[in-house]
């Protein structure tokens, strides 16, 4: 590895140590649904976007709310301090494609028709609601 590759892989570095994320991996639904759901509570405090995950009826909405309650673990380990209400905010969340599992359902006339099983992968970015107002 060069000078200069090291040097921005070790800025990054320095910059990822600040930020608190949890990531989810192979969530075995198709990406369009779970983005309803993070729509749902993008940019929203973390307490009253828990609020607004419990109470959805969507199956995604309770992988979501597990993934952001991580999210707050990780910001509380990191700072040292316990979250309280109005403190924190989903700064970040964007669902991703994960790798399709490609079958086969039978068809007539011994053809076969090719089902797609979707999935994805979450990632949620948790920050201070001071410093969202200070890049205000």
């Amino acid at each position: 590895m060069g000078v200069r590759k090291r040097l921005s892989a070790d800025k990054k570095k320095e910059q990822a140590a600040n930020i608190a994320f949890a990531k989810l991996l192979n969530i075995p639904s198709s990406p369009r649904k779970m983005r309803l759901v993070a729509d749902m509570v993008r940019g929203k405090e973390v307490f009253r976007a828990l609020g607004i995950l419990k109470f959805s009826n969507k199956e995604a909405a309770a992988k979501l709310e597990k993934l952001v309650r991580s999210a707050i673990a990780n910001w509380e380990a990191k700072n040292e301090q316990k979250a309280e209400s109005g403190m924190l905010y989903i700064s970040t969340i964007y669902v991703n494609c994960a790798p399709m599992l490609k079958r086969l359902r039978t068809a007539p006339q011994g053809r076969g028709y090719r089902i797609r099983k979707r999935s994805n992968h979450v990632t949620v970015v948790v920050d201070t609601i001071d410093n969202k107002n200070n890049q205000a």
